[in-house]
């Protein structure tokens, strides 16, 4: 049998209040991909970060190409062949593409000159192997989430490592560029690089790995080969119990329109109208691209409108910034809890009540006892696992601190949440957690619109669903008619002529 380039056995880690890693162990042989799995808090970054020299461990043995290791930090892992490609992205916006790739390790000459054209070449044909178009001179700034997650695995890949470790790798990529990675994924395997796979996505898992090593609570539950387990046992390894239905949604009577967009245009948004009743789930999707952030940073006041109308409960609101947008009582939850959700350094307090002060404050004056209270309720209802809510909410599982993210938009009260992406980054179990609140939201008479990448997710959820296409509404269906097919065919630009309220079947035709 081959001898493992990579074995981590009985690892454990703590930090105040949590121990992250209890008797962990994970192996990982040249040429295979190893899939590791587990839900949010599992200890699956937590262990990488140990491996990588981010972390030291507190107990237990790693062994890379068959001698013990220590490693005091990334760079050090990284010369030793071992690269990671972080679920947080670790760029610098100001810089080019080619001097992300290569910075702190720029291509000199003798003389320590930077060879600037080779270095650019070099970094060129990174990006065509990952089938990136675009130079490598482009200012990392101006590019999409999903082109720059491709530019942090062109940097793991110059690096010619022995082991890759790839964190929720896919989580913003377009279907194309999830392709382009899983085919280079094939050539490293070939290659004999062996690769740590984390992902939420169990689909992937059964498409590119060839083992899975699953993680829960820290500990080490199960190694075993792709081909000797089904989705359904694995999630049940993950989560310790078995999970029922996937998707529940629930049946509830709608009640009257809550929110009317009319006309609605912008910078990437053009003539859109739809309605939204109270105690409706409104589906929103299409390819990346399509416009389905910016209609909702619209609508929520984040983006300039050139023209249309935002009415609420009938009464025309004008939403100019965020600020007006919570006043009148719509909430948005970014797809992007980092950059745009959340304040990583501030506790999970903080951050929940941030935007809700006002409910917790007479005048100037804000009754910390009540804003305690508040918080401490939607710890226990989103069960947010956190040692204590002062805890720093960087230090939280990705999982966790999507959790806090939709509880800080709940606490503003809103008549409308908008969820965009709600489960991006988020494991089976707390998906459900997530699915099961958002129901019981819906029961209560809220209005939610979930934007969302994921077609089963939408399908699985609404109760009507829109589909755009590069600004426009391109199809309208009801839950009942709709199905993957008729979505996507709307989703890459064929038109949808009847809406569903005027057919229970809406489907979409080819433009004349």
């Amino acid at each position: 049998m081959t001898s493992p380039v990579l074995a981590l056995k009985d690892i454990e880690k703590s930090f105040p209040g949590v121990k992250a890693l209890d008797k962990a162990s994970l192996t990982v042989y040249p040429g295979k991909v190893m899939a590791l799995i587990g839900e949010n808090g599992a200890g699956k970054s937590t262990l990488m970060k140990v491996l990588t020299g981010i972390y030291q461990k507190d107990a237990g043995s790693i062994e890379y190409q068959g001698l013990p290791v220590q490693f005091k930090g990334p760079r050090e892992s990284q010369m030793a062949g071992i690269s990671i490609i972080h679920q947080e992205l670790n760029l610098i916006p100001e810089l080019t593409i080619a001097e992300n790739i290569f910075l702190g390790r720029e291509i000199v000459s003798p003389l320590g000159r930077i060879l600037w054209k080779q270095m650019h070449q070099e970094a060129d044909k990174l990006l065509a192997r990952l089938n990136i178009k675009r130079s490598s001179k482009t200012p990392l700034g101006e590019l999409s989430l999903g082109e720059q997650q491709m530019v942090e695995i062109a940097k793991a890949l110059s690096f010619n490592s022995k082991v890759i470790i790839m964190d929720e790798p896919t989580d913003a990529l377009t279907d194309t560029e999830t392709n382009s990675l899983f085919k280079v994924i094939k050539e490293l395997r070939d290659k004999g690089t062996g690769i740590v796979y984390i992902s939420h996505r169990l689909k992937e898992i059964f498409e590119i790995c060839d083992d899975i090593t699953v993680l829960r609570d820290g500990k080490f539950i199960d190694q075993r080969k792709v081909s000797d387990i089904d989705e359904e046992r694995l999630i049940e390894k993950m989560v310790g119990r078995r999970l029922d239905e996937q998707y529940p949604r629930v049946e509830v009577p709608k009640g009257e329109v809550c929110l009317q967009v009319e006309g609605l245009s912008g910078d990437g948004i053009d003539n859109i109208s739809f309605e939204l009743r109270h105690g409706e789930i409104l589906g929103v999707c299409g390819l990346m691209g399509a416009g389905r952030t910016e209609l909702m940073k619209m609508i929520y006041g984040a983006l300039a409108k050139t023209q249309g109308t935002i009415r609420l409960d009938g009464k025309v609101i004008q939403t100019h910034t965020p600020k007006h947008g919570l006043k009148a009582g719509i909430a948005y939850i970014s797809e992007d809890r980092k950059g745009d959700g959340l304040v990583l350094d501030l506790s999970v307090k903080d951050n929940m009540s941030l935007c809700a002060l006002k409910h917790v404050s007479k005048g100037l004056q804000i009754h910390h006892s009540e804003e305690q209270q508040a918080v401490d309720n939607f710890i226990k209802l989103f069960n947010i696992k956190t040692p204590k809510r002062e805890q720093i909410i960087g230090n939280l599982s990705g999982g966790n601190q999507q959790k806090v993210a939709i509880a800080k938009g709940l606490m503003t009260r809103p008549k409308v949440l908008i969820l965009d992406e709600p489960t991006r980054g988020v494991d089976v179990g707390a998906k459900k957690e997530i699915y099961q609140l958002i129901n019981k939201f819906k029961t209560e008479g809220m209005s939610i619109i979930l934007v969302s990448s994921e077609m089963p997710e939408v399908l699985g959820m609404s109760d009507r669903i829109l589909v755009m296409h590069e600004g426009r509404l391109s199809g309208e269906f009801n839950a009942a008619e709709a199905n993957q097919e008729n979505l996507l065919a709307c989703a890459v630009g064929q038109i949808n002529t009847v809406s569903a309220d005027e057919t229970d079947n809406a489907v979409c035709e080819e433009p004349a």
